[in-house]
């Protein structure tokens, strides 16, 4: 620790201090199990609505479907039915459809990568996070950070079909006065956690909601999507850094992997590989995933909870503009909407893939 790093740490107040002491974590820790393998509270089970100390719930097995606040309220999420993985992936579609028809009646807008992270953002909020649409400023909901902000447009389907807003209301994206802007703006968009637009912000955005939760004894867990071009940016990994110094274990990140950036594909840009090393590197749980199939992004989800005293890293294998074979893979589609046309056969093809799920 440097003078600087000490002179800011004696300002705190003590008892701050004394939550964020890194030395002695470690040995006053209690590993105290939640619902679903979830760890509770700081440094034992507590209560999260006074912080006292209580039990810890231990519930095997996944628990029944829920909704409202309840919904994903740390269940086990790898026992999962062919029901449910049918029900996402019908979503998943309807959320692509909703980006297609948004981005064309624009004419502008990021239709590729909001659709190669559209899986990831359907399971976290139809089936993991804890959030309430008739109350999103809900205190002990989970947050969800979009570090990449111009893929909003799958974040705005999927918190209107969750019933923040009403789903007409995707067709005023990027229009004046909506509350649906070509990047997200904390404070206007029911459901939206952070600002977004300027790439790496989003993790750092994540660490701070983290060490919020732990200091004050909270059971939410916080949730964050990065691009891989934002992998060049430095501020992503002062982040990392500081979310490993301090034993984040509530904080997920996925990368979305996808191999194209605004100006071409990441390896020609800025190689990235090996990209799970480096991860590890920064002392990240680190899991590669294909991040189009639902088991496996649950899977995750559930090893991510159940991993205790450092923060997980999911990098998920994507296509930009999946489900859309003309889009897929093309590094046009990374902020280009679809001609009259191109929108015929992108929801021909999105229907036919809804009819086969």
């Amino acid at each position: 620790m440097g003078p600087h790093t000490r002179l800011c740490a004696q300002l705190l107040p003590r008892s701050w201090r004394a939550r964020l002491g890194h030395r002695n974590r470690g040995r006053h820790r209690r590993h105290a199990v939640g619902i679903g393998g979830r760890r509770v509270g700081l440094d034992a089970a507590r209560d999260a609505r006074t912080g006292r100390a209580t039990k810890p719930l231990i519930i095997a097995g996944p628990l029944p479907a829920v909704s409202g606040q309840e919904r994903g309220a740390g269940r086990a999420v790898v026992d999962v039915s062919e029901e449910l993985i049918r029900g996402l992936k019908k979503k998943a579609v309807t959320l692509r459809k909703h980006i297609i028809r948004m981005t064309h009646n624009a004419q502008s807008g990021h239709p590729g990568g909001s659709m190669s992270a559209c899986d990831i953002v359907t399971a976290l909020y139809f089936q993991v996070l804890r959030v309430d649409p008739k109350k999103p400023q809900w205190p002990d909901r989970d947050r969800f950070v979009l570090s990449k902000g111009h893929a909003c447009p799958v974040w705005y389907a999927a918190l209107a079909e969750r019933g923040f807003f009403p789903v007409d209301e995707l067709m005023t994206f990027r229009k004046i006065n909506s509350r649906l802007q070509g990047h997200p703006e904390l404070g206007t968009t029911p459901g939206v956690e952070n600002a977004a637009g300027a790439e790496g912000q989003g993790l750092s955005f994540s660490v701070g909601l983290s060490l919020a939760a732990r200091m004050d004894h909270k059971a939410w867990r916080v949730y964050c999507i990065l691009g891989d071009g934002e992998q060049d940016v430095g501020q992503t990994w002062e982040a990392a850094m500081a979310a490993s110094k301090y034993g984040l274990d509530n904080l997920t990140a996925f990368i979305d992997r996808n191999g194209i950036q605004q100006e071409g594909r990441t390896e020609d840009i800025m190689p990235l590989e090996p990209l799970a090393e480096k991860w590890e590197a920064f002392n990240w749980h680190v899991l590669t995933i294909d991040g189009h199939d639902f088991r496996q992004i649950l899977a995750a989800i559930d090893e991510a909870h159940r991993t205790k005293g450092r923060p997980t890293a999911v990098i998920a294998r994507t296509v930009k503009g999946k489900g859309v074979s003309f889009m897929e893979n093309k590094i046009k589609y990374h902020g280009a909407a679809t001609s009259d046309d191109e929108l015929k056969l992108a929801l021909a093809e999105l229907d036919a893939q809804e009819a086969a799920v």
